[in-house]
């Protein structure tokens, strides 16, 4: 049972409050939490905190704090699954997760919880369900058109070849009217996580991959979904699938509601998709990359006469050189009590700054194309620099985007609606892998 529920920026403004139970003034809470997440050490408190017979869990969504309070005799980990599954039904009808969104559509959000909650007990979380209760409209802070192409993502331009959506145009509210944007369109993402060691010799020490499948549905009414995955798709140390390349992961489980009887035989998942955001599938690949990682780093530090540090690194992008990397930037930990950095780069886009508090050089690359490389050349002045402090410097740690790109090699051969839907839909996919954790040892 919870008590309250409240939502608050990441400075502890308060956004939203409900207080279920009448027992505990709203200042009180709201006050209380923030001054025990504010104290703790590190920057992942713990999910759950208590205070005399008062117990706080929560979640990190979108930047904001989704708390709950409960009395001892509640399941903790009922309380986080709902407020995950809350935090992504407010996504899913406000059209995204930011501070300014839950401001504009509070009243859409008191009205979700008047009907998720019944005196602080969960009732429902379906959007299907929820949709024939709700009277509000979302508030968009911007109108989707899909002809504005001023902030276009990972799903690139109208071209010649092909019209491609802007990547706004999944972040909208699923009940959007026509005249706000809304429009028949299912939206697959295949979106994959990277975690890579790379010894000082350049030898590949660990790889791991953890990867899901989302599919966001913005159709009013769909009976079936059907994804074809690769066909040579193997799943663990089974024999391969196939005549075509080998697209292995480890282990995989699927939404409960993915019917898998087209699955072993054809690699096809079945499902009757809700309206907003799920994921059908999570698999995950362990030491076993089937190709090259994305970077290699080839590092050089010295010292020169007059007692600076010399970083000279260069950074090669091991993609197909049609493929390219967005939003690369290289954290490189230098000795502590460097106090200024001057530095040569080898394009104009690049940029970087000595951050003292995290005693690190930050390199930035907007753009970094396949099969190309590039180069910096960093001099800080280090007092009292020595032989034992240069060991300080590194490992560095790569953060990135591979838009169009999976690093098992997943692919989404064709998504089909069955039985063809009389009104016109259109069906988009999406491949990004992002960094989680891309360490190179120096």
């Amino acid at each position: 049972m919870i008590r309250q529920l409240f939502i608050l920026s990441s400075k502890g403004d308060p956004l939203l409050f409900r207080d279920f139970r009448g027992e505990t003034g709203d200042d009180d809470v709201v006050n209380v939490f923030y001054q025990k997440v504010t104290a703790l050490p590190g920057d992942q408190p713990p999910v759950v905190m208590t205070l005399r017979d008062l117990h706080f869990l929560h979640i990190r969504q979108g930047g904001l704090y989704w708390v709950a309070t409960t009395s001892a005799d509640s399941s903790p980990f009922t309380i986080v699954e709902f407020l995950n599954r809350l935090a992504a039904l407010v996504k899913d009808y406000c059209g995204g997760l930011s501070e300014k969104s839950v401001q504009m559509n509070f009243a859409l959000i008191y009205e979700l919880l008047d009907e998720v909650l019944d005196y602080g007990h969960i009732q429902t979380t379906s959007s299907d369900m929820l949709k024939n209760f709700l009277q509000s409209e979302a508030v968009s802070s911007r109108p989707f058109s899909l002809f504005d192409l001023s902030n276009v993502g990972l799903f690139g331009a109208d071209t010649q070849q092909s019209k491609v959506a802007p990547s706004s145009a999944a972040a909208r509210p699923i009940q959007a009217s026509r005249e706000q944007g809304g429009r028949s369109e299912i939206f697959a993402d295949v979106v994959e996580r990277m975690s890579v060691v790379v010894g000082s010799n350049g030898v590949l020490m660990k790889a791991d991959v953890e990867g899901e499948i989302r599919v966001k549905c913005f159709m009013p009414s769909c009976s079936e979904i059907r994804i074809g995955l690769n066909e040579e798709l193997s799943i663990g140390k089974s024999q391969l699938r196939g005549y075509g390349a080998a697209v292995r992961v480890d282990r995989c489980s699927f939404h409960q509601g993915v019917r898998l009887d087209e699955f072993d035989s054809h690699r096809i998942l079945r499902l009757c998709p809700s309206q907003g955001e799920q994921t059908v599938m999570q698999y995950q690949l362990t030491d076993d990359l089937p190709t090259a990682p994305p970077f290699r780093l080839f590092p050089t530090i010295e010292r020169d006469g007059t007692g600076r540090l010399i970083l000279f690194l260069k950074l090669r992008c091991d993609l197909p050189p049609k493929s390219s990397a967005v939003n690369v930037c290289a954290s490189v930990p230098v000795p502590k009590g460097a106090v200024s950095l001057s530095q040569e780069l080898s394009s104009p886009d690049q940029s970087a700054e000595l951050q003292s508090q995290n005693r690190a050089v930050v390199w930035q690359i907007p753009r970094l194309a396949g099969g190309t490389q590039l180069s910096a050349l960093f001099k800080l002045d280090v007092p009292g620099l020595s032989s034992a402090s240069m060991l300080e410097v590194g490992p560095v740690g790569l953060s990135f985007e591979l838009p169009k790109f999976t690093a098992t090699g997943l692919q989404i051969r064709f998504l089909r609606l069955s039985p063809v839907q009389p009104a016109p839909s259109q069906r988009w996919v999406r491949y990004v892998t992002h960094s989680d954790s891309y360490s190179i040892r120096i």
